[in-house]
Order: structure tokens, then sequence, then C-alpha cells
């Protein structure tokens, strides 16, 4: 199945991929925030759809997520084409090369950031996706890494892959030091560059252009629309989840489907009954609401309270109840989108 809202109109605002947060869970709780913004999977690589098992481990989805775009990780292009076409099968609206991680596990194997010194590898690499399916094959990618030029370099690594039929690039506005920072100082040390994003979407104004990296409140959002296509929100979009409630309003034109805090946790509470009957364990799913309540009286206990203890054996909806009581019930009026 796939979104009744065209990939194209969805993709005007997105929730970015992130290694162990944007799981299923959390994916299927930013539904009852936004239904229209397009999500992401964390980036799964070719070895594990091709050799993993049971595949629903790496692929399985609640149609509710929909719409809803499969991160790949890999470099090899006739496995890259393989598990674009299995992710079509599955049921995905988008599937994305991620060319931007910079972990030097995914370095190892040629994934990631380190991509962008091959603009030919991934050009080949998205020409043998589109030749497998029907579905948009987009790239996520950085404005440069290490020592490369962010003008020359970029320009280059961007016109190989457009030739090859990418029409869709998200553009995370730093570069990526593949030697000598962490992957966590990776995401905050390299300055932002908006400028270079903005100067590649007027240089190419018939590729969509997207933009990624510091955006933390809606306002900032909308002036990034002035310059480019999308806009990808990250870790302020899962620390601060309650920004996502403006979203439909903001961006779509029409109303969220989530009236204050409260009511976005009761309507998460049958998906997080169902996947404890699953089998899942509760502190795997609530992890994802900790910062539901961020800044609102009782948020703090809200947080403890399910930290202490959604890991213990046999914890039900009942810890998850208890909870959510301990947050004041407020009123639509009072809450305040904190973009």
């Amino acid at each position: 199945m796939t979104s009744k809202l065209p990939i194209s109109e969805a993709r005007r605002f997105a929730v970015a991929p992130m290694m162990d947060w944007t799981t299923r869970d959390q994916r299927a709780f930013v539904r009852t925030l936004t239904r229209r913004a397009l999500l992401y999977t964390e980036m799964v690589t070719t070895g594990a759809i091709l050799h993993g098992s049971p595949r629903e481990r790496f692929l399985g989805f609640d149609e509710v997520e929909h719409p809803l775009a499969l991160q790949l990780g890999g470099s090899d292009a006739g496995e890259l084409a393989e598990c674009a076409a299995i992710a079509e099968e599955w049921g995905y609206d988008e599937v994305n090369l991620n060319v931007g991680c910079p972990s030097d596990r995914v370095q190892n194997n040629l994934i990631g950031a380190c991509l962008m010194a091959y603009p030919e590898k991934v050009a080949s690499a998205v020409r043998a996706m589109r030749e497998a399916v029907s579905i948009p094959v987009t790239v996520k990618c950085r404005i440069g890494i290490d020592d490369q030029d962010e003008d020359a370099d970029l320009e280059r690594f961007i016109a190989q892959v457009a030739d090859a039929g990418c029409e869709v690039f998200i553009v995370h506005a730093r570069k990526a030091w593949l030697q000598g920072l962490s992957p966590k100082q990776n995401r905050d040390v390299p300055p932002l560059n908006y400028l270079r994003v903005h100067r590649l979407k007027a240089g190419r104004p018939e590729l969509h252009i997207g933009i990624n990296g510091g955006i933390k409140t809606l306002e900032e959002c909308r002036e990034q629309l002035a310059q480019v296509d999308s806009v990808m929100v990250g870790r302020e979009a899962y620390q601060n989840p309650w920004l996502l409630a403006g979203v439909d309003e903001a961006f779509y034109g029409v109303a969220g489907p989530a009236t204050s805090r409260h009511a976005a946790a009761r309507a998460f509470r049958p998906y997080i009954a169902r996947r404890l009957d699953e089998g899942a364990k509760l502190n795997h799913i609530t992890r994802h609401l900790l910062g539901l309540f961020q800044g609102r009286p009782g948020g703090r206990r809200f947080r403890r309270h399910l930290s202490e203890n959604g890991h213990l054996d046999g914890a039900c909806l009942r810890v998850f109840d208890d909870a959510l009581s301990l947050v004041p019930e407020t009123t639509p009026l009072t809450e305040t989108e904190t973009a």
C-alpha cells in the first residue's frame, strides 16, 4: 500500500533517518503527531536485507507509517538494485541511498559519506536502482568530505549522480570529516553552510534539493523553504517530538491529528498494547516518547517513571498509564507550539 499523499508532496517536510532512533515504534508514534510528513527508516545495509533473517526484522513496518522511505546503506550497484526491488515489493514509497553517514564502521564497507569521493560509483548504483523499481530513488549526502572543495566537488558529485537519473537530493549542510572526528562530532563540529545548499538549488532548479542539519524550529523550516524544496529535521524532532504536531498545518494546510500531548499519548496506547502482545518490551517502545512532555510540568516525573519501570520484566500498559497520570492534563488552548 502506498500513501494517499503523493510522495512529491509529502517530501516537503521529513523526519531524518537516525540510527537506533527512527525505529518502527518511533515512526508509529510520530503518526499520532503528523500524518503528512515523510518518514524514514534507520539506515539498513544491503547485507542485512539480503542475508539477515528474518527479513521482517529489518523491513517490517506498520501501515500507519506511510508515507515511508527505506534508507539503504551500500555501494554495490547490483545489491542495491536487488534491495530496492525488495523495498518496493514490501510497500515502501521511496528508496534513499545513504551518502552521508561518517562512522568508521560503514566507511570500512564503503558505505555512507565516504562515497562522496566516488561519484561514479554512486551514479552507477542510482542507475541500477532506478532500473529495478518504479518508486523514487533519492540520495542523502553531505556538502563534502574532508578536504573536498564545497563548490567544485559538490557540483561534480551532484552532476554525475543527476545524470544517472537521480532527481531528489537531501543535503546535510555540513562537511563530514572522516579522519579526526567521531560520528557524534560530525553532527556538530563542522560548520553549517546553508548558503551552499541554497546555491546548489539556484544552480540546479530542475532538481529537488532538500536541506538538513541543525534546523530546530518550524520558523526556521519556513525560512529554508523560501530557498530550497524541502526540509528534513533530525534530532530536534526526536528529542522534542511535540514540534511535529504543528507540521501538517504549517506545511500541508491541514489540521494535525493531535490536539494535545496527552491526546497523542492516548492515541498511541492501542499500538503499544498490540506490540506488547507481539512480545515487544515496553521500554523499547516508550523510549521514543520520553521527550513528549519536554518543558512541561510533570515531564521529568513522566520520563523517570518510564525509565525506571519500563524495562522491568512484565512491564505492561499500567506502567505507561501511571507515567501519563504524573503529567497534569492540559487543554488544546494551553498547548503552544514549542517551535
